[in-house]
């Protein structure tokens, strides 16, 4: 772990001169000591937020902690939802964003570190529905509402999925799966890893049988697109990480079975 973080501080030194000319995020947060990290506390077990302390427990989150220890700087988690999480990036309302799924659209805007975790996508439903709906096409038709929460991926994912049922997509602070809880969605589609942890506090809810999960999509931190010395920095701390199985570890103790 010493080697690990001896290595990282180098690099950081390494690039810091050069960065001060390019404006890069790396220059500015070993300049002010703070790592600003975009993310919405509502993905379970990936980022959470306790209203009550302010404060974010996760994957996530320990993945930005220990990325900020081995740069030798402090942590800031911003409030972001959804569809704002690229612009955050762009605006520099934040030095990267926790993780997200990679796409081509949010990739026009936006640039990406190296990916280290892959989802897929399952849909959920009330229990009270489990004769009814057995794999994805029992799902397709017109008297099924599916939801979906703004500017997340599952949003054009409904529509791709279910292009003959209802779609209701809700925007944040509100969730999806509330919806079909209320009665008022008859489905949604959620990650595999959330759809575990939904089932677990929701004992009403149940993850249908399908035949195969779909969409598995590598996960990532979104960066400032043109700044190639952060992407780098990131993309080495991330590569270093793996090696000492950090990852393999911090996915144990999520539980998320990847």
């Amino acid at each position: 772990m010493k080697a690990i973080k001896a290595a990282l501080a180098a690099l950081a030194l390494m690039v810091a001169a050069p960065a001060a000319q390019a404006q890069s995020a790396l220059n500015d947060i070993l300049n002010s000591g703070v790592m600003k990290v975009g993310t919405t506390g509502d993905w379970n077990p990936m980022t959470m937020k306790d209203p009550a302390t302010n404060s974010y427990t996760g994957y996530d989150i320990d993945v930005m902690t220990a990325m900020a220890q081995d740069l030798g700087v402090e942590v800031e988690f911003v409030p972001t939802d959804w569809k704002t999480l690229v612009n955050g990036v762009v605006a520099g309302t934040y030095h990267l964003t926790g993780s997200a799924s990679i796409s081509p659209a949010r990739a026009k805007a936006a640039g990406y570190s190296d990916s280290y975790f892959t989802l897929a996508t399952v849909p959920l439903i009330n229990k009270k529905d489990a004769d009814k709906y057995k794999d994805w096409a029992d799902l397709d038709n017109a008297e099924v509402i599916v939801a979906a929460t703004l500017g997340t991926t599952q949003e054009k994912q409904v529509k791709e999925f279910f292009p003959n049922a209802q779609h209701k997509i809700v925007e944040a602070p509100a969730r999806d799966f509330q919806e079909v809880l209320a009665g008022r969605a008859t489905a949604h589609i959620t990650s595999n890893v959330e759809a575990n942890k939904l089932v677990q506090e929701y004992p009403e809810l149940m993850i249908v049988p399908v035949s195969a999960p779909r969409a598995r999509t590598p996960v990532a931190m979104l960066l400032p697109q043109g700044d190639q010395v952060w992407i780098n920095y990131v993309n080495t701390w991330i590569e270093l990480k793996k090696q000492a199985g950090f990852f393999d570890d911090l996915g144990a103790k999520w539980n998320l079975g990847n």
